[in-house]
């Protein structure tokens, strides 16, 4: 059994970033994984300060929900982001917690796979590439890990506009694969 960390960045209750989350959520719970879903919507995540002081504590000078998610991501065998694509990158939230997970840098972190599930309303296969690459940029800094998959939902614009969609389906079995 994995203890599988996902952190939905949506601002938008019922996103589709969040429904691609709680497929993802679906399959590892289904396969007998240990999941915690965790959404940025009403947390308060403060951008990063650049004071570096994470480096000596291993933990951030700043007092807000990032600092516990960080916690959570430190003791996770699985990490799993999903974010709408905005301007065809990863949201803002998404990038200032990618920031924020600085303290796991110099830590005896657990994660080894890490994945990214993305939705947006254009479809073509190039839309998430600049968010997959920010990531695999983030991930690239932490040596015993490595973006395991992606999955992106493309063509959706209102919140759960398509609970058919594909991308669904996909999710749910790369949660259950894991």
């Amino acid at each position: 059994m994995k203890k599988v960390l996902i952190v939905s960045t949506s601002p938008r209750l019922n996103s589709n970033s969040e429904a691609l989350a709680q497929a993802f959520a679906r399959g590892a719970q289904e396969a007998g994984h240990e999941t915690e879903l965790i959404s940025l919507r009403g947390k308060t995540v403060n951008f990063c300060r650049g004071c570096f002081v994470c480096q000596e504590k291993q933990r951030c000078v700043i007092r807000d929900d990032a600092d516990a998610i960080c916690q959570k991501a430190l003791g996770a065998d699985v990490l799993v982001f999903a974010t709408p694509i905005y301007y065809y990158e990863m949201s803002g939230q998404l990038k200032t917690l990618l920031d924020r997970l600085n303290p796991l840098f110099p830590s005896d972190y657990a994660f080894r796979d890490v994945y990214l599930l993305s939705s947006a309303a254009e479809d073509e296969e190039t839309v998430p590439q600049r968010a997959v690459s920010g990531v695999e940029g983030w991930v690239e800094c932490f040596e015993r890990a490595k973006l395991a998959g992606t999955v992106f939902m493309g063509g959706v614009t209102a919140v759960c506009e398509k609970p058919e969609h594909p991308a669904l389906e996909q999710a749910f079995r790369m949660g259950k694969g894991i």
